[in-house]
């Protein structure tokens, strides 16, 4: 029986599935394009090799094509009893991941690797600030992600794509000098992983290293295909450090070219997040305010994502809505609060729409209290803080630039190196 590069053994007798699965999980896991062309091949060359079907399902999900993934997984549903019990345990897995249930899928994770430490297909939903744990909705996640990586280093020892994730949430933590060793490992064994690359960036943006980042970042970026998983995301990093350092040209045609809807091609939850963070951020660095920027997010928003549920989602929509002036749209999202940081959506929108107006004080008032315990809400650090510069800035705007100041070097003391917070006037 054929393994994959774990050691993990495939119910497949095809050389070429096998070589096609393995060849979709090193892209999977490096965000190169080409993922869902590889597992295609391999459900091709082997129609009856279960995790190939199951892979292409999560491929497409991830791709932001989830309506093309109800075909291979039930294919593979129906071939599950014919697997082993680490492939079966990992369908039902994926099984959950796709069909919303997401908590269950979790603990089947944990549970799985009790058996199977070395199987990185089922423990790469549960990793990372878009995974499982990340979007838990729990206080503490920061804190459970390391704890599930860190145990594992005996199993995966020098492997890139863990040797990345561990990095992540080292970095998230502030483990700086660790993160630090693991990125450059990961970089080095694996030099055109985007997950990498980006991690790497994040390390940047936490010790305050904009320029650096910023050459680091766009260097790596001239090879890197459009239609990678990682491109609008990581077009992302590189229009903030634009706008912070002064380059305001090149922040703005960053956006027009590689974040704006019908111009970006990625998921559409970095669509959607990530227009709307930068261009709050932009605002907030001294650009005037596009509206009509705004309303087409908050068009797109409400698109893809019209339901509340997803409190990573939900803080960037209820941003558009209100950045776009649409108080009716607003008021509809958030009165039907979902999911596990349901609590948080209503002050949320009532922050976001204070900001919007002018009203300072009362922005403040509604957003602070939530920074206690804004990790709940997903995403990473560099994310998040688009709510504490957000406070800051409206401090600052009623008056108070001395309290302001004061209030963003305690929370983020690195990021006021490298020419100081990105903030007009601070």
């Amino acid at each position: 029986m054929f393994q994959d590069r774990y050691g993990n053994e495939l119910s497949t007798r095809s050389a070429a599935a096998r070589d096609a699965y393995a060849a979709g999980v090193d892209s999977l896991m490096a965000a190169t394009p080409g993922m869902d062309a590889h597992f295609q091949a391999a459900v091709t060359a082997d129609d009856g090799f279960a995790l190939g079907h199951i892979a292409l399902a999560r491929a497409k999900q991830l791709l932001g094509r989830g309506h093309e993934a109800k075909a291979p997984l039930a294919r593979a549903r129906e071939l599950a009893a014919g697997t082993t019990p680490r492939e079966q345990s990992q369908i039902a897995i994926f099984d959950g991941i796709l069909t919303g249930q997401g908590a269950a899928a979790l603990e089947a994770i944990r549970e799985h690797l009790k058996s199977w430490p070395r199987d990185a297909m089922a423990l790469a939903p549960a990793t990372s600030v878009f995974g499982l744990i990340g979007f838990s909705g729990l206080a503490g996640r920061e804190v459970d992600q390391l704890a599930l990586l860190a145990p594992l280093e005996t199993q995966y020892g020098d492997d890139w794509w863990y040797r990345t994730q561990l990095a992540f949430a080292q970095i998230e933590l502030q483990m700086f000098d660790e993160g630090s060793r693991n990125i450059e490992a990961a970089l080095a064994a694996c030099p055109r992983s985007a997950h990498s690359a980006h991690i790497r960036g994040h390390l940047f943006y936490e010790l305050g290293e904009r320029e650096a980042g910023l050459s680091f970042l766009t260097e790596w970026m001239k090879t890197y295909p459009r239609d990678g998983l990682m491109h609008c995301h990581n077009s992302w990093h590189l229009a903030l450090w634009s706008i912070e350092t002064g380059r305001t040209k090149d922040a703005w045609r960053i956006y027009e070219d590689a974040l704006r809807p019908g111009a970006a091609w990625g998921p559409q939850i970095n669509v959607a997040t990530d227009c709307a963070a930068y261009l709050v951020r932009a605002e907030m660095a001294g650009e005037p305010r596009r509206r009509d920027l705004w309303q087409e997010i908050a068009a797109y928003t409400t698109k893809w994502f019209p339901k509340p549920g997803l409190g990573f989602v939900d803080m960037h929509a209820a941003l558009a809505y209100a950045m776009a002036g649409d108080g009716d749209a607003l008021a509809k999202f958030v009165e039907s609060p979902r999911g596990p940081t349901a609590d948080m959506l209503a002050p949320m929108g009532r922050g976001f729409d204070a900001y919007a107006s002018g009203a300072w004080a009362r922005a403040v008032a509604e957003i602070e209290p939530l920074l206690a315990t804004h990790e709940r809400l997903g995403g990473s650090r560099a994310q998040r803080d688009l709510l504490e510069y957000l406070v800051t800035s409206a401090m600052m705007r009623a008056g108070g630039a001395e309290k302001a100041r004061s209030f963003i070097s305690k929370r983020r003391p690195q990021n006021g190196k490298d020419g100081g917070f990105p903030l007009a006037g601070l």
